[in-house]
């Protein structure tokens, strides 16, 4: 079991950057592969980036590919997201993810995948 706890979403110009944060408990943190997730009102929630549990692996979804960076520290249960190159249709809510994974080079991409999920942060990307 963990638990996820997001932080770092706010109100930023398009063109800015953000950097997203999620805590997680428990004990066998370094053994999870973990996610990032967003989903606007009304629509499915969209892969934004994944991250093995070596760190050694990641995957990006298109619409973020080259703006967004993914990264972990497994000393801290920390997992982050840099967003640079900030976008209005960037605003949504975005979600930390995470599932016990065997491999230590493998992270999903399909959000069915992920066992366990924070409560979101909101971002918005003003024109």
């Amino acid at each position: 079991q963990v638990q996820l706890v997001e932080s770092g979403g706010g109100l930023v110009q398009a063109g800015g950057s953000l950097r997203l944060s999620c805590a997680a408990s428990g004990r066998t943190f370094g053994r999870y592969a973990m996610g990032w997730f967003r989903q606007a009102p009304g629509k499915e929630r969209e892969f934004v980036a994944a991250i093995s549990w070596s760190g050694t692996s990641t995957y990006y979804g298109d619409s973020v590919k080259g703006r967004f960076t993914i990264s972990r520290a497994n000393a801290e249960n920390t997992v982050a997201l840099q967003m640079n190159s900030l976008k209005p249709e960037d605003t949504v809510v975005y979600y930390c993810a995470a599932v016990l994974t065997p491999s230590p080079i493998f992270a999903p991409v399909h959000r069915y995948r992920y066992d366990f999920w924070g409560q979101g942060t909101q971002v918005t990307v003003s024109s």
